[in-house]
C-alpha cells in the first residue's frame, strides 16, 4: 500500500479522491482550508491555507503521489475584474501548487513510482466568456505540467486533468436550479454534468501504475466538450 498526500481533500472532487484511495487500502495525508473534517484510520487531515507561509511537516519519508485540488471559479466580464483577482487565483492554484511540490519533493523522490496530480479546466483549450480569471490560472497549471514532467523525468510522473463542469461545492451557483443543470448537461455531448467520482477515477489512474508509461498529459474528462462539436 502506497502514501499519498492530497491538498484540498474536504469536499468534491479532493474529497471523493481521498475515499477512493482510502478504500483500496493507501494512506491519505489531507488538508483542508475552512471546513473541519475529522481523520480516519486511512485519512489523515491537517488544516492548512496555501495562500500563507506553511510547511508540510507532517509529511511520511516516503510518498507515492501528490494531488492538488484547490481551485476557484470567479465568472465575470473581462472589464469588471481587477488585476488583484488574478493574481489571488494565481497564489491560490499555481503558486500553492508550486510550494506543495517542492516541499513533497524529498519523499517523492523515495518512491518506486512517484506520480502528481494537477487540474486545469477544459477552458483553457475552449474558449468561454467571462472564463478570462480561469484561463490565467489552469493555463499555467498545463504549462508547469509539463515543465516539471521533463524535469522530473524518470522518476516523478506529472500529469493535469482537465474537467468541465463537475457537480460538486465550488460549482454550487451554476447548478443552483433544475433549469441551470439542464441547460448545463445539454452542452455537453455526453448530455450530463461530471461528478466528483468521474473526475476521482481519473486521478487514480494517474496515480497507478496502470499509467506508468504517461506523463506531461492533461487529460481532458470533460463530457466530450472540448473535443466534439455537435
Amino acid at each position: 500500500m502506497k502514501n499519498y498526500l492530497i491538498i484540498g481533500a474536504s469536499s468534491g472532487i479532493g474529497k471523493a479522491i481521498a475515499e477512493q484511495l482510502a478504500a483500496e487500502g493507501h494512506t491519505v495525508h489531507a488538508t483542508y482550508n475552512q471546513k473541519d473534517v475529522d481523520s480516519s484510520p486511512s485519512i489523515n487531515f491537517h488544516q492548512l491555507d496555501v495562500t500563507t507561509d506553511f510547511e508540510l511537516d507532517f509529511l511520511p519519508e516516503v510518498l507515492d503521489g501528490v494531488i492538488y485540488c484547490p481551485g476557484s471559479i470567479n465568472l465575470k466580464p473581462f472589464k469588471r475584474l481587477k488585476a488583484e483577482a488574478f493574481l489571488e487565483d494565481l497564489n491560490l492554484q499555481v503558486v500553492g501548487a508550486i510550494k506543495v511540490i517542492q516541499m513533497a519533493m524529498p519523499a517523492l523522490s523515495k518512491s518506486d513510482q512517484a506520480s502528481i496530480v494537477l487540474f486545469s479546466s477544459v477552458a483553457v483549450q475552449s474558449g468561454f466568456n467571462f472564463h478570462s480569471q480561469v484561463a490565467v490560472s489552469k493555463g499555467a497549471i498545463e504549462g508547469l505540467t509539463k515543465a516539471l514532467a521533463a524535469e522530473f523525468a524518470p522518476s516523478v510522473r506529472v500529469n493535469a486533468i482537465a474537467p468541465s463542469l463537475t457537480d460538486t461545492p465550488l460549482a454550487a451557483k451554476l447548478l443552483s436550479t433544475d433549469q441551470k443543470r439542464e441547460a448545463n448537461a445539454l452542452r455537453h455531448p455526453l448530455k450530463r454534468i461530471g461528478s466528483a467520482d468521474d473526475i476521482a477515477q481519473s486521478a487514480l489512474f494517474l496515480l497507478s501504475e496502470k499509467s506508468s508509461w504517461i506523463t506531461g498529459q492533461i487529460l481532458h474528462v470533460d463530457g466530450g466538450m472540448s473535443s466534439i462539436k455537435m
